[in-house]
């Protein structure tokens, strides 16, 4: 038989979602997968049995509903505080995962080299792969995840086409500062690169720490596409709702790559989360809230076993460095707390792309109770 794709055969499964199934064989709680183990705002809810109800099944616009994109626009022009127009700067796309697929396939050509941090959410790299782009790294250095302006001007100088920014971070937490984003859209603007955000957790931040929307900088709005979802802020990872914000020229080439990839996201559950856009403020304040409850019932569980970590700034993950029980794997040491201590981890060598396996992923978007009972059984971690 003819051979598979040369690309296939340099990128693995996620390990994130084997973590997932590892779990499940050994009865294990799941701290592998970012997702909630609670349901969805009752009204959200409710949206969605009543689009079912009103037979909206069939198709809608390829690039995301007009009631959808008007929704989100306005949200988006509330929490930015510029003017996001829905008809014209946004595409809706199957999650978060899809819209950054769709961003890099709109401004990279095949042996484009694109940016990214690592440690880096492991999807990004097969990203750039698909795309036939390469990848080039920028080390976040551990505990506290800051990068040397140098290391970031060299990559930028090596002939950039993209750079990916993650922020709030997925794996390490970190939030970037307004000065830190200054100096990388200042590289941005000498060196003429694109610059893909994922800012999924916009709404997971913890004070002091604020979240800066990296097109709000000034002159960045022209080269930046902001990719997220709806899925953290409204527990509904499930559905795959996400989309693309740029600019409008740079949108009408990101419909198009979006319309041969997926062309279109689920259509009642576009008109359902409209529900959910319409939110009040403190929607987003409670949210935030409950987030910080979870981290400090983990983190007090992690501060028992006298393991260090690093606390999250945003997000709802912590990095735990497990070298003091000497794997020279992170993957054999994941199996084996998953089956012995009973909760999965992620292993941080997926974040990572030197090799680094002193680390470990853990999230807290799990119920108080979870949390405790997780807790309970990583006290058997104790050095």
């Amino acid at each position: 038989m003819p051979r598979t794709s040369l690309r296939t055969a340099v990128f693995t499964e996620s390990l994130i979602r084997e973590m997932s199934r590892v779990a499940a064989r050994h009865g294990a709680i799941n701290l592998a997968q970012g997702f909630p183990d609670w349901d969805p705002p009752p009204a959200l809810v409710q949206a969605a049995k009543d689009a079912m109800d009103a037979h909206r099944h069939q198709y809608a616009v390829t690039w995301g509903s007009a009631e959808l994109r008007t929704a989100l626009g306005a949200k988006l022009t509330r929490f930015m505080g510029v003017p996001v127009d829905g008809e014209r700067e946004l595409v809706v796309t199957c999650g978060a995962t899809e819209a950054m697929m769709v961003a890099m396939m709109t401004v990279c050509d095949p042996g484009d080299r694109v940016g990214l941090f690592s440690p880096f959410y492991e999807n990004y790299h097969a990203d750039a792969i698909l795309t036939g782009a390469q990848a080039v790294h920028v080390p976040l250095h551990p505990p506290h995840y800051r990068f040397d302006p140098a290391e970031l001007r060299r990559v930028f100088a090596s002939g950039l086409k993209a750079f990916v920014l993650c922020n709030p971070s997925n794996p390490c937490g970190r939030v970037f500062t307004r000065e830190e984003l200054r100096q990388i859209a200042a590289l941005a603007e000498e060196f003429d690169v694109w610059i893909l955000t994922d800012e999924v957790y916009e709404h997971i931040v913890f004070a002091p720490h604020r979240h800066t929307y990296f097109a709000t900088l000034p002159g960045m709005a022209r080269r930046t596409l902001m990719c997220s979802s709806l899925s953290k802020t409204f527990s509904i990872t499930g559905w795959r709702l996400g989309y693309v914000q740029a600019a409008p020229e740079v949108i009408a080439q990101a419909r198009k790559v979006h319309d041969f990839l997926t062309v279109g996201a689920a259509a009642p559950l576009q008109h359902a989360v409209v529900t959910a856009l319409n939110f009040p403020a403190s929607y987003y304040d409670e949210l935030c809230a409950e987030y910080a409850a979870s981290r400090e019932v983990l983190l007090s569980y992690l501060d028992r076993t006298g393991l260090a970590y690093t606390k999250p700034e945003g997000a709802y993950f912590v990095m735990l460095d497990i070298s003091p029980f000497g794997y020279a794997s992170d993957v054999e040491f994941a199996h084996w707390m998953t089956r012995e201590i009973g909760v999965a981890p992620v292993p941080g060598s997926s974040f990572f792309a030197n090799g680094e396996n002193r680390y470990v992923r853990l999230n807290f978007a799990k119920q108080p109770a979870t949390l405790h009972a997780a807790g309970e059984r990583l006290l058997r971690l104790k050095r």
